[in-house]
Formats: C-alpha cells, structure tokens, sequence
C-alpha cells in the first residue's frame, strides 16, 4: 500500500501543477511526521521548518528541513496535548518564538482552548522544551472547531479562522499570556469567500471539504493573510492602515493546491512570495508555492 501511495504522489508531483506556481521541495517519508498538522518557517534557523502533528501523539515538535526531513524531535513537556492543529513563527521583543495552537474540536464539546508559546531552541538536537507562557481563552457562543492560528506580530493580536462554519469566522485575542480568568476571543469577520466556495445561504455547519479552513498565516511583512484549504489557497491582502476584518471583506485570490493527501499545514517562507505546504499522511509532498506567479505572467 505505502509503495503504491508513493508512486502515486510521485506522479502527481512530476504533473505541471496549476499555474505553475508550485515545486515539491522535498518529500515527507518520516513515519514520524504521518499526522502533520501545522507548519512554520524558523526565524532561527536557515532551512529549517517547525512541524508538529495531531491530538492522539505524544506532545513534540519537529524541526523539519527543506527536502522533508526530520533533523530533530523536541518534547514539549508542562502542557496536556488534546488536539494541536497550527503553529505560528513570530518575532517580539528581540526574541523568537513558536505558537502551539490546541483548538481542535471535531466533537464541539471543549468549553477552554490554548495557545502555548515557546521559544525557538538555539540548537536543532533532539531535547524537552517548556512553554514559557500560554493563553487559556474560550469562544463568546460555544463550541467551534478552529485548525488556522496566526500571529500578527505588528499588531499584537492572534488570528483564529473557524473550520466548518460557512463563512468562515474571524476571531482576534490579545498576544499576551492569559490563563485565569478564560480570554474571550473576539469575532471581528467572516471571510469572503471565492463564488465557488461560498454557501448558497446562511451558516452551513456540514460545509463541503473545499471550503473547509484547515491553516492559515501572515506574511513576513504583515499585509497578507494566506488561508489554507483542502483545495486551495485563499491570500487576502490588506493596506497598511487596514485591519484584518476589512482584509478579509474583500474577496481573495485563489490559487488551487496541487495534489496533497488532507492538506493541513502551511506557512509564509521568510521571502515572503512562497508558502510550504504539506498533508497529514506520508508519503506526502512538501510543496513550497509561488503565490505571486500569476501575477508576474500579468504584468
């Protein structure tokens, strides 16, 4: 079964991809990386992307290169591990850091979620971390499912996309620690949605897998918001005296993802043109995507 999935992604990574705006930069054979469900480019570390994997494992990072490889495994120890579904890379106060999103909830039965912080270790050797602090916050409504956490460093704010509510819902925290009482996270927007990926009327809890939010991040200069799908990629861009609930009104491009087994994981590159993405099986391709390809055959 494993040889016949491999050569099916082979073959699908050696097919052109869609507007020509996607390379495999490596392939994710590791057994230990079949769940991944969050990815980050380091701002430590050259060539390096953090990854991490699904509720159901043990509560560990790893530093991934680009070709797909494992180069270290940390454990993350202090905090439970109940569905870990994004991570975040971000700079502040001179430091760098990585978010841990535990906001997963397929069942919608958790009243609390959070988001634990740690910083980027200095060496890439296999060791145990501790989140340096957290933030315990709960939804204004109810239960939802949330698999896209962003951080935007500048404004000093966290992003949070729902899953299979359509539209989408846009929630903001504060970036800072937050344990006792609950933070209430904050519902600024409903994503705008491309024609074809938008309910036909009203909130549509059994949302189809295209339209369903699995990651989301901001770009290196802080001005665009990519959304990831199961089948596409969504980049909402905003002006620098816009927030994102004005963003996120307008509608985005749209670019459909090459092949990707449940694609879930994804994250701006530091040159901010190119995303990684990847999917939550192995054999699966690591995809590092040129979202302003179209663009330049335009001008």
């Amino acid at each position: 079964m494993i040889a016949c999935t491999l050569a099916f992604a082979v073959a699908a990574c050696s097919r052109p991809p869609p507007n020509g705006d996607a390379r495999v930069s490596g392939l994710m054979l590791d057994s230990q990386l079949s769940e991944i469900s969050g990815l980050a480019v380091s701002n430590r570390h050259d060539d390096t992307l953090w990854m991490h994997d699904d509720g159901g494992n043990p509560p560990r990072l790893f530093a991934v290169d680009r070709d797909g490889g494992r180069v270290a495994t940390f454990r993350i120890e202090g905090v439970p591990k109940t569905d870990w579904e994004d991570i975040a890379a971000f700079r502040s106060k001179g430091r760098d850091w990585l978010m841990l999103a535990d906001t997963g909830d397929n069942g919608g039965l958790r009243r609390t979620l959070q988001l634990h912080v740690v910083e980027e270790p200095a060496t890439l050797e296999n060791a145990r971390l501790k989140p340096a602090w957290s933030i315990v916050f709960r939804w204004p409504d109810g239960p939802r499912d949330c698999e896209a956490v962003a951080v935007d460093e500048r404004r000093g704010e966290v992003l949070l996309i729902s899953k299979r509510r359509q539209p989408p819902e846009l929630f903001r925290l504060p970036l800072t620690p937050q344990v006792d009482p609950p933070a209430v996270a904050e519902r600024i927007a409903r994503l705008r949605m491309p024609p074809a990926l938008a309910p036909q009327s009203g909130t549509d809890e059994r949302a189809p897998l295209s339209a369903q939010v699995t990651a989301a991040s901001i770009s290196p200069n802080g001005q665009r918001l990519a959304v990831l799908t199961y089948r596409y990629l969504l980049i909402y861009a905003k002006q620098p005296d816009e927030d994102w609930a004005r963003a996120v009104a307008r509608p985005p491009r749209i670019l459909t993802l090459p092949w990707l087994p449940q694609a879930e994981a994804m994250g701006w590159d530091r040159d901010g043109r190119h995303v990684f993405a990847t999917g939550e099986f192995v054999p699966a391709p690591l995809y590092r995507i040129d979202v302003d390809a179209d663009a330049d055959e335009r001008r």
